[in-house]
């Protein structure tokens, strides 16, 4: 079946975008679920000229914003993966850095962090961003930039950095 084939090939990313804004791993289960079949019952609306990545980008970031905006409670971002080449020191210092972006991450806007997750944890070109918040990409640029300020600002403040 050709859904199935869209769920293998694109789940684990959505779980991901879904996981970095929600850092709960059962709502970020439940976020992707919820997205794939809103995708599955609205696939005929789909327009074939957007990228399908950027289409269901958009319904799991609108999901995970639903969902934060039904909670509004804040959440901290959790375990980081490690590389397994890396030695003890190397783990520690990644383990660190990374739970600290984490935190900071949490700490900002909501619709400041997604638009850090599209662009650095998921790779999404402004284009794309703009196509999965839909705005324009100038706004996504604005936006980027003020996160990234307001990231470092926490961080700062923190002195995680």
């Amino acid at each position: 079946m050709a859904f199935d084939a869209l769920l293998s090939r694109y789940e684990l990313r959505i779980f991901n975008a879904a996981y970095r804004i929600l850092h709960h791993t059962e709502d970020a289960i439940d976020v992707t679920q919820a997205a794939f079949l809103n995708a599955y019952e609205h696939l005929g609306s789909y327009d074939q000229q957007q990228q399908f990545s950027s289409w269901l980008y958009r319904i799991v970031v609108n999901q995970a914003l639903d969902l934060v905006r039904r909670r509004r409670a804040s959440e901290s971002l959790g375990e980081d993966t490690l590389d397994d080449h890396d030695g003890p020191v190397e783990q520690a210092i990644r383990e660190q850095t990374g739970a600290a972006l984490q935190r900071g991450l949490m700490a900002l806007k909501v619709e400041y962090r997604v638009v850090i997750v599209l662009k650095h944890v998921q790779g999404c070109s402004y284009e794309e961003m703009a196509q999965i918040l839909d705005c324009p990409v100038k706004t996504v640029k604005s936006r980027l930039f003020t996160a990234r300020e307001a990231l470092r600002d926490v961080l700062v403040a923190r002195r995680e950095i």
